[in-house]
Parts: C-alpha cells; sequence; structure tokens
C-alpha cells in the first residue's frame, strides 16, 4: 500500500487571460497621449501615458475578480485590492523594458496590439533562449537559478491577453526590430484595508 502523496504551491501566482474583444475597445477608448508618464516608469520607451485608473478598473472586474478567487485557492486568504495607477505604452522597434518590479501590491500588463510582424520576428529568432527571450516576448523570473525548480516564464502576447501577478515578480519586455508599434496597457494595484 502506498502512502498519499502531497504537492505544495510555492511562489508567485501569475494569472494569464484573455480579455473579450468588447472590453478591449472599451479599453483603448481610455487611452491617449495625453499625460506624459516616462519619468515614472522603467521602460525605455518614447511614449507612455497615464490612463484613468478607476475606469479600467470597471472594465477588467471580472478578470480581477478572477484573480482574486484563484488567490485564495492558491494561498488560503482573501484579497482584494483596486486599481491606483495605469498607463498605457506605445512600444516602437528598439524600445525595451529591462528586468524590473512595481511597488504596489499586484500588477498587471494587458496587450492591445501585437502586430504580425513581431510573431514573424519571434519565430525566427535563433537565440540560446534559457535566460534570454525571443522579440517582443514577456518574460517573468525569480530567485536563484537551478535545474531544479522552473524560475522563469517567457510569453508572446497575443491581443487580448491579461497578465496579472504579484508586483515584486521580476519581468521585462524584450526589445523587436520591427517597423511597426505594438500597444499594451500596464496598471498596479493596492490592497484594500480589511
Amino acid at each position: 500500500m502506498t502512502s498519499k502523496a502531497l504537492f505544495y504551491h510555492w511562489g508567485p501566482l501569475l494569472m494569464k487571460t484573455k480579455v473579450e474583444e468588447n472590453n478591449l475597445v472599451e479599453v483603448e477608448k481610455l487611452c491617449n497621449k495625453r499625460n506624459n508618464f516616462n519619468h515614472e516608469l522603467a521602460g525605455h520607451m518614447k511614449e507612455q501615458f497615464t490612463i484613468n485608473p478607476a475606469e479600467l478598473e470597471e472594465i477588467l472586474k471580472k478578470y480581477l475578480q478572477t484573480y482574486k478567487n484563484i488567490f485564495v485557492d492558491y494561498y488560503h486568504k482573501y484579497v482584494d485590492f483596486y486599481v491606483n495607477s495605469s498607463w498605457v505604452n506605445y512600444m516602437k522597434s528598439g524600445e525595451f523594458n529591462p528586468p524590473h518590479c512595481h511597488g504596489a501590491d499586484f500588477s498587471a500588463v494587458l496587450f492591445l496590439s501585437v502586430p504580425e510582424e513581431i510573431k514573424k520576428e519571434n519565430e525566427d529568432f535563433k537565440g540560446t533562449g534559457g535566460e534570454n527571450c525571443g522579440p517582443g516576448e514577456l518574460k517573468f523570473f525569480v530567485g536563484l537559478v537551478t535545474d531544479d525548480f522552473i524560475n522563469e516564464a517567457s510569453f508572446l502576447p497575443e491581443r487580448g491577453d491579461l497578465f496579472v501577478f504579484p508586483s515584486k515578480l521580476i519581468h521585462l519586455v524584450a526589445p523587436f526590430k520591427s517597423n511597426v508599434q505594438r500597444i499594451s496597457v500596464a496598471f498596479n494595484m493596492t490592497r484594500k484595508q480589511l
């Protein structure tokens, strides 16, 4: 007779989900190039602008609720938060986000436009993998580098991909060479006091 095996969840909770097209259109309406936000951000991009966090939260509330529900299952404790800052990134050829983390409790990034040229460039990439990631990829990583556990995850995003994660999870966005523009919305969330 064998004993029952137990498995334990460790590390950060990263959620990837798909935002519906009607919600993406609503988010796009919030994006404008009025309030430059470059001075507050790690990104090496020329065009990063604030957007209204309360309006963004209203549009994305069902997706954020999914993360809260999964958080309870994963960590066995309740969490609630609100969007306290948000911005839109207009990323162009050669621009990138270096490895960084955010100062809030939770963060997220939603991709509004990912041109086909970036996907093709990524397919043609002949890099070594591992600590590298392909053109236009979003990469998350934690802690020690070892063969004994997974410490990184890379994604080539598509329109509608939403990633929600603890703000201290280190991440980066690799540059691409194609002469196109990729649009993403990033935001931070702060825990509500219970």
